[in-house]
């Protein structure tokens, strides 16, 4: 794995101010971002999100996930303390891309749930890879994270990578009649925790 910085520059948002950095995975040939506001290498825990690209609910206001809602939930929460990082990674369709996505998709237009969808087309229920975060972490000089999540998993596999996690914030926005059957298996088969019933992930 090589991931290297390539380049910064100033990102003007509905929500403010964002400085984009970029960074490129040579070996998989991908792109990765990480937004911040304010000063975020002095030591304090990082207000965080660390989302995984998606193209369908990010840029197409898709009903069938709540991940459009979801980022502009975390940037709006950054922007509201003025301090804060959003870790954007490519790695569609939870790592199967998304060709593969769309298919996933076809699977559950005929009733399969987004975890049967990809076993079915002969992937794991999620195979993305947070390893790519550590070299990002390192070069912005963050340590602790106070990270905006509903998945445990990302919590643990962030938390054996060494990187601390001082508070796990709840990130439940976006449920709609088309995504409910989608957040129930994001509770009942992969974990998420879910305060309540009336807002997911």
């Amino acid at each position: 794995m090589t991931i290297r910085f390539v380049e910064s520059s100033k990102l003007p948002t509905p929500w403010g101010m964002f400085v984009m950095h970029g960074f490129s995975d040579d070996s998989l040939d991908k792109e990765h971002v990480v937004l911040t506001m304010g000063e975020v290498s002095d030591g304090e825990p990082v207000l965080a999100r660390v989302h995984s690209e998606c193209l369908t609910g990010d840029a197409l206001f898709s009903m069938r996930c709540d991940c459009g809602p979801q980022l502009q939930a975390a940037m709006h929460k950054i922007s509201i303390v003025g301090r804060g990082a959003i870790f954007y990674l490519r790695q569609e369709g939870r790592g199967i891309g998304l060709l593969n996505k769309i298919k996933a998709y076809h699977l559950q237009d005929c009733g399969a749930d987004t975890v049967e969808a990809n076993e079915q087309l002969g992937f794991g229920a999620d195979m993305r890879d947070y390893s790519i975060l550590k070299p990002m972490l390192d070069h912005l000089n963050i340590h602790a994270l106070k990270l905006m999540t509903n998945n445990p998993r990302k919590v643990t596999a962030l938390e054996d990578m060494g990187i601390k996690i001082a508070e796990r914030i709840p990130h439940q926005t976006g449920r709609n009649p088309h995504n409910a059957k989608y957040l129930e298996t994001k509770k009942g088969k992969l974990g998420h925790l879910f305060e309540d019933d009336s807002e997911s992930k």
